[in-house]
């Protein structure tokens, strides 16, 4: 049975669009956004890549870099040893940080670049450790960092970073503290703050006026989140009290007591919504709810952050998602950069919107 043609066509243009849009896309959210099997989306995905219009990554497809067509030729006739070899250093390898690397893995290709990916942890001994084994092995030109910038040893990191002999550029981190390096250091992430303010301003207008914070404990990101909270709140006349930092996921210990106690303090000032850091957290509440017999959204709406496991609870659960892979995507384009402009080029430190993903859990469904 042939397709039609016409029908492909402008389902074409609208994938197309949507990656305009994001810089990349993921297949089950196009099969979902078009109606259609995710087959057909993979489909329609090869034959875009055939004419060059996309790179295809792993479970999606990203744009192709601004400097490809030219990079293209450039590899024609380029010798492979005089390629830029980069180094990046994660803190996970299974949890949001896949779709940063597929992110960059595009770009790279794109680039004509080699990624060299070391995978760390949340410890800055280990950070260090793969850090140093990039650069000692001298086979990398520059560094995409996401270290661990908490805690007592944090100035000390930065400077060391600061100080290494290669160009660095940070993701999905940032300094906010003045250091002897901080002028030549660069990074690139998600605008928490504005994703959170987002969630906080789509609650507000549908009706719920006190709503509640649940942030993970010792997560970097949670500082820009509470940054959001504060703001959005104060522009929009709410109180910004209900803030707690618990990690309530399934696999917390006491994450079912800890869940009980802000239940309790909901039903002692009324709130209405909770927005929880992150999907497993948000999750874990869902289930008890469920457990408890209170409805979603109709008792108690519910946001999470992340939008990696979202969908996947019942109901499926509105999400903030950063912009990972743009994220990742972003920080080899601006190292390509730096390296072919060395210091001519001004540092710079960019932020990525987020988008809000509208699922069940936050909008009340009417009856005719």
């Amino acid at each position: 049975m042939t397709e039609n043609r016409p029908f492909a066509l402008q389902r074409r243009e609208r994938l197309m669009d949507e990656l305009r849009l994001h810089g990349a896309v993921r297949v089950r959210d196009l099969a979902l956004l078009l109606e259609v099997s995710e087959l057909t989306v993979r489909r329609d995905i090869a034959a875009l890549a055939a004419r060059g219009l996309l790179t295809k990554v792993h479970g999606g497809a990203a744009l192709p870099t601004e400097l490809d067509s030219t990079q293209t030729q450039a590899r024609r006739t380029r010798p492979a040893a005089t390629a830029f070899s980069v180094g990046m250093v994660v803190p996970s390898l299974d949890y949001y940080w896949p779709q940063v690397v597929s992110g960059a893995r595009a770009a790279a290709a794109a680039l004509g670049v080699q990624l060299q990916l070391r995978g760390s942890s949340y410890d800055q001994a280990e950070d260090r450790r793969q850090i140093s084994r990039l650069v000692e092995a001298k086979q990398v030109q520059g560094l995409l960092l996401a270290p661990n910038l908490d805690g007592d040893g944090a100035g000390e990191m930065i400077d060391w970073i600061g100080n290494l002999p290669v160009p660095t550029i940070l993701v999905e981190r940032q300094i906010s503290s003045w250091t002897p390096t901080l002028r030549q250091l660069e990074w690139v992430r998600s605008d928490h703050a504005l994703g959170l303010e987002m969630a906080v301003r789509h609650l507000h207008e549908h009706g719920h006026r006190r709503i509640g914070l649940v942030l993970s404990k010792g997560s970097p990101t949670s500082v820009h989140l509470a940054h959001g909270w504060h703001k959005a709140c104060a522009e929009l006349g709410l109180p910004d009290d209900f803030v707690v930092r618990a990690g309530v996921a399934l696999y917390e210990p006491g994450h079912r007591q800890a869940i009980e106690e802000i239940l309790e303090r909901c039903r002692r000032y009324g709130t209405t919504a909770l927005i929880a850091h992150s999907d497993p957290d948000a999750i874990s509440i869902a289930q008890y709810l469920s457990e408890q017999g209170i409805a979603i959204p109709d008792d108690i709406a519910l946001v999470g952050y992340d939008d990696e496991v979202a969908h996947l609870a019942e109901p499926a659960i509105t999400a903030v998602r950063p912009p990972k892979a743009r994220v990742g995507r972003t920080a080899v384009e601006m190292m390509v950069s730096r390296l072919k402009e060395g210091k001519r080029r001004p540092p710079q430190r960019v932020l990525i919107l987020p988008e809000l993903i509208l699922r069940d859990s936050s909008v009340r469904r009417t009856t005719i």
